[in-house]
């Protein structure tokens, strides 16, 4: 049955007005060849786009031609704004970004353990007005608030957790009282995390994969057939709560000591680090990302000096190897240079860890792909994820790539604008539904 002359303009609509985001300003010569439609039926849909707002003149064709120069159209980018938070148990960021999704504001607070839950929710907001307007923005139309903890699947909402601050939920719901007009929502932030790495990062060419999170906590987030996987009740990827090797007790239904949290949490990370010998940045508490990015830079360090003594070129060894490559090539680790070797036996025991976490993952799921994400996966880098995919191949039949994620800490607060920038451009660009006002 074919469609309606209004269901044919609705499709043609969204189709020009998704060319015009991806691509970017376009002729309606250009909208012609890429949509395949006939000269009138763009003619028309321009002009309808442009009397709803949502597309404007910016520009002229530079092409030789007879005639006046060809219009160049883009979606206004100004018809709407969107803000996204990612929200942390130690502090808030926020960016505030237009509808094309180029941030115009950006900015994070610290929010200390010992502020009352008032005050803590107070100064999230707060934060979140002073983006808006330095953005230049009168208001909102969307807000994406990417959080740790369970979102229910039925509502939407982030469920109450003995593990996180109450200041969070109360956040939530502050913000839809305070935003009225604007579309609140919220996401668990290693979902958030896992769509920025396929739109944007290091999953860009993959439809199934898993994101493993590791920064404050321990999470992961599941896509399979290019489709995020929230589950029953919204706890996919809770893997802080699997049961592993060495901890004397198990995990409960309220506390994930004693699962993988255990072993890869910031707090285990660092404690490994002290008891492997890694030294902490000068004058500073240690830091999981500071422990970590010393590790790897003390590993390269050891590599390059091994290969300009021994002025030639070594054998072509992995990365996860680099620990193994210059004790070998030196011939003792007496040899080595200072720190290199508790540095890389840090490295090896971490990747130790996780690939107990990763090996479980596989043998579930079959994902073919695993990013290691957060502050920690970017802070290993290349020298981690290769020591773990080394470990992971010795374990598992099943092939699996184990990457190093593109965004790292940022994924959040990219996933949080995306999916608030998706929303908007879904309301909007449905015809029907386009007063004529900014947002």
């Amino acid at each position: 049955m074919p469609a309606s002359p209004s269901t044919a303009r609705a499709i043609n609509d969204r189709l020009a007005l998704r060319l015009l985001q991806q691509e970017g300003p376009l002729t309606a010569g250009q909208l012609k060849q890429l949509t395949g439609l006939s000269r009138p039926t763009v003619a028309d849909l321009v002009e309808r786009l442009t009397a709803a707002g949502l597309i404007a003149v910016v520009g002229e064709a530079g092409e030789q031609r007879r005639g006046p120069n060809a219009k160049v159209y883009g979606i206004v980018a100004d018809r709407a704004h969107l803000a996204a938070l990612d929200v942390r148990t130690e502090g808030v960021a926020v960016a505030v970004a237009d509808l094309v999704g180029r941030v115009l504001a950006e900015e994070s607070v610290p929010i200390g353990g010992d502020m009352g839950t008032g005050p803590a929710v107070e100064q999230a907001v707060a934060l979140v007005e002073r983006v808006v307007k330095e953005a230049g923005a009168d208001r909102l139309h969307t807000v994406g608030i990417g959080a740790p903890g369970l979102i229910d699947p039925a509502s939407g909402e982030l469920r109450d957790s003995s593990g996180l601050p109450e200041w969070h939920r109360r956040l939530v719901a502050t913000l839809q009282e305070r935003l009225p007009e604007a579309r609140v929502s919220v996401e668990n932030e290693t979902n958030l995390a896992a769509l920025a790495e396929q739109r944007d990062g290091a999953a860009r060419d993959r439809d199934t994969f898993v994101l493993l999170w590791l920064g404050h906590g321990t999470g992961a987030a599941v896509v399979l057939d290019g489709a995020l996987r929230r589950g029953a009740s919204g706890g996919t990827g809770e893997i802080g709560f699997l049961p592993v090797p060495g901890p004397a007790a198990l995990p409960s239904s309220t506390d994930c000591e004693g699962g993988f949290h255990s072993l890869a949490s910031s707090g285990a990370v660092v404690d490994l680090a002290a008891r492997c010998g890694v030294p902490a940045e000068p004058g500073q508490e240690p830091s999981v990302v500071g422990v970590v990015r010393s590790a790897v830079g003390l590993v390269r360090s050891a590599v390059r000096q091994v290969q300009e003594s021994h002025q030639q070129r070594v054998l072509q060894v992995p990365p996860a190897s680099d620990g193994e490559e210059f004790r070998a090539v030196s011939g003792s680790e007496a040899s080595a240079p200072p720190g290199a070797v508790p540095a890389a036996r840090f490295l090896d025991a971490l990747a130790d860890r996780l690939a107990v976490g990763v090996a479980s993952v596989v043998a579930i799921l079959d994902p073919g792909c695993v990013v290691l994400g957060g502050e920690v996966g970017r802070a290993g880098g290349d020298e981690l994820a290769a020591r773990v995919r080394e470990r992971i191949a010795r374990m598992t039949p099943l092939p699996t790539e184990v990457r190093t994620t593109a965004l790292g800490g940022g994924a959040v607060l990219r996933g949080a604008l995306l999916t608030a920038r998706d929303r908007a451009q879904e309301e909007l660009f449905t015809p029907g539904q386009r007063p004529v006002q900014r947002w």
